[in-house]
């Protein structure tokens, strides 16, 4: 997510919090937050409950695969990728999302 570090602003510009989720302990996310200075926040994920809910486990099991989901106000899920997609790729779903809903007569 150190793209998204460079495009930070451009996230919070949008009214939208960035964070990152993993296995690993809180000593472990302070240390590496600070090594490669992230402005956001690295959540625990202990026993791995949230990247089984956002099918972001590796096919044997048992370790995260790195993906990027995003949730949008409504609580829905707006965007999925597997790896880490372009932060323009990302920003754009949000912004789609973020537009007024138009009905057609």
């Amino acid at each position: 997510m150190s793209a998204v570090r460079e495009t930070y602003a451009d996230f919070q510009a949008l009214d939208t919090i960035a964070f990152g989720i993993n296995e690993a302990d809180a000593a472990s996310h302070s240390q590496f937050k600070d090594q490669l200075k992230l402005p956001y926040e690295l959540l625990v994920d202990d026993g791995l409950k949230v990247a089984e809910t956002y099918g972001a486990l590796k096919p044997e099991g048992g370790r995260i695969s790195r993906t990027v989901v995003i949730v949008g106000k409504n609580g829905r899920v707006i965007f999925r990728a597997a790896g880490a997609p372009p932060p323009g790729e990302m920003l754009a779903e949000i912004r789609q999302a973020n537009e007024p809903f138009e009905a057609t007569s």
